[in-house]
C-alpha cells in the first residue's frame, strides 16, 4: 500500500517512513502542504498521515481539499497533531479524518492505526453486503456499486460512515449499543471509544438527513444507542 506522510518535522518523516516500510509499505513524503497536494495530484495514495501544524497551508485545509475533490473524498486520512484535547480530536474528526493520533505518538501505535484504516477502508464496500440495493423514504443505497444516493444526490461517505449505514440497514428497527457498533465499524481497534461513534453518527447524520438535528433515519435511543427508523419506509 501507498502510504502519503505530510510533516515538516523530518525526523518524524523519516521514523514514520522506516517503521510503514517495514510493514511492506510504499512511503510517499511531503514537507508541506502545497507539496502534498502537488503529489497527490501525481498519484493517489491509499492513506495520509497528515500533520495539523503545517507551515503554510494548514492540516485541516489539506483535509477539506482531499474531501472535496472526487475520487479521494473516501480515502483515509489520519491526523498527527500535538494538539491533543477533546476540542482538537473531535474537530479533526468532524472535518472527516478517520484517526486522531497525538504527538508524542507511539510509533507502534500508529503503524496499527494505518493498518486497521487501510483493512477497513479495503473491507468496507463488501462488508454486511446484504443484496444488490437497499431503498428507504429518500435514501437509496447501491451496495455492488458502493453508491449511497439521498434525494437524487450522490453523497460520499468514509469507510467507516459506509459500515455504519450498511450495519443500520442490515436489521432496521434493531436498537445497538455503542460498544456493539464499535465493535462493527472499528473491529479489534484498542485505540477507539464510545465518544468516536457519537461523532460519526453525527457526521453521517449531516450527510443523509435533511434535518440532522431531528434525524429521520440513524435515531437515538436514549439511555441506550442508536437505531435505524423502521417506519414510513
Amino acid at each position: 500500500m501507498r502510504v502519503m506522510v505530510v510533516d515538516d518535522e523530518e525526523d518524524i518523516v523519516d521514523l514514520i517512513s522506516l517503521n510503514l516500510q517495514r510493514e511492506g509499505h510504499q512511503v510517499i513524503a511531503a514537507g508541506t502542504g502545497e507539496e502534498a497536494l502537488e503529489l497527490l495530484k501525481a498519484d493517489r495514495p491509499d492513506l495520509v498521515v497528515l500533520d495539523l501544524m503545517l507551515p503554510g497551508m494548514r492540516g485541516l485545509e489539506i483535509c477539506r481539499h482531499i474531501r472535496g475533490t472526487q475520487g479521494y473524498s473516501d480515502m483515509p486520512i489520519l491526523i498527527l497533531s500535538a494538539k491533543g484535547t477533546e476540542v482538537d480530536r473531535i474537530l479533526g474528526l468532524e472535518m472527516g479524518t478517520d484517526d486522531y493520533i497525538t504527538k508524542p505518538f507511539s510509533v507502534r501505535e500508529l503503524t496499527l492505526r494505518v493498518r486497521g484504516a487501510l483493512q477497513r477502508s479495503k473491507g468496507a464496500p463488501n462488508k454486511n453486503r446484504q443484496g444488490p440495493t437497499f431503498s428507504h423514504r429518500d435514501l437509496f443505497m447501491d451496495f455492488d456499486k458502493y453508491e449511497v444516493t439521498v434525494r437524487g444526490r450522490k453523497i460520499k461517505l468514509s469507510p467507516i460512515e459506509t459500515k455504519l449505514l450498511f450495519f443500520f440497514t442490515k436489521d432496521r428497527g434493531r436498537v445497538y449499543t455503542r460498544d456493539q457498533l464499535l465493535d462493527q465499524a472499528w473491529g479489534d481497534e484498542i485505540f477507539v471509544t464510545r465518544r468516536n461513534v457519537d461523532v460519526y453518527i453525527s457526521r453521517l447524520r449531516k450527510l443523509i438527513e435533511e434535518n440532522p438535528q431531528k434525524p429521520a433515519y440513524i435515531v437515538t435511543v436514549t439511555s441506550v444507542g442508536y437505531k435505524f427508523d423502521d417506519f414510513n419506509s
